[in-house]
């Protein structure tokens, strides 16, 4: 997803409690600097400030960081000569969405014993047995049609 030119997430939505990657090939990935930083935090006031190394890749700089709850989170970058890319002053400001609790997973014991799974296989089984058997054999009875196949060797 790309918010602004040169920032890239790794979403499409920055969703609040999660970890997000970013990637950045602004000014200083173009200028090869060496060592790039992003400066971050949240809210209006920047509330939780950090600041965090970014890794450089051929596809930029890229950093992953913690979304936390908030509106906004609010970011710039700067290199390891003190230079700063701020959005010409305004930062890169981009909103935060809340977590729908419908995509909210809640993990249950889902444990299935080996033992209850045998069982239930071989009940399942032998009531298709004794069905086939019933609709089989049950009518040739009540006719009196009915005789056992004899195996005979000797027959040929």
């Amino acid at each position: 997803m790309e918010l602004v030119k040169n920032i890239f997430f790794n979403t499409d939505k920055l969703i609040e409690n999660s970890t997000v990657k970013i990637s950045y090939t602004g000014k200083f990935f173009q200028d090869n600097s060496e060592e790039v930083f992003i400066h971050y935090g949240f809210g209006n006031n920047w509330d939780n400030l950090n600041e965090v190394k970014m890794e450089k890749s051929d596809l930029g700089f890229q950093a992953e960081i913690e979304l936390l709850s908030s509106d906004s989170l609010n970011l710039c970058f700067k290199n390891s000569n003190n230079e700063w890319d701020n959005n010409d002053g305004q930062n890169y400001v981009f909103p935060i969405e809340k977590a729908e609790l419908a995509l909210v997973v809640k993990e249950e014991n889902t444990e299935v014993l080996p033992h209850k799974l045998r069982k239930t296989y071989l009940w399942s089984k032998k009531i298709r047995i004794a069905i086939y058997k019933i609709i089989t054999y049950l009518p040739k009875i009540i006719s009196g049609n009915y005789k056992r196949k004899v195996n005979n060797s000797n027959d040929q």
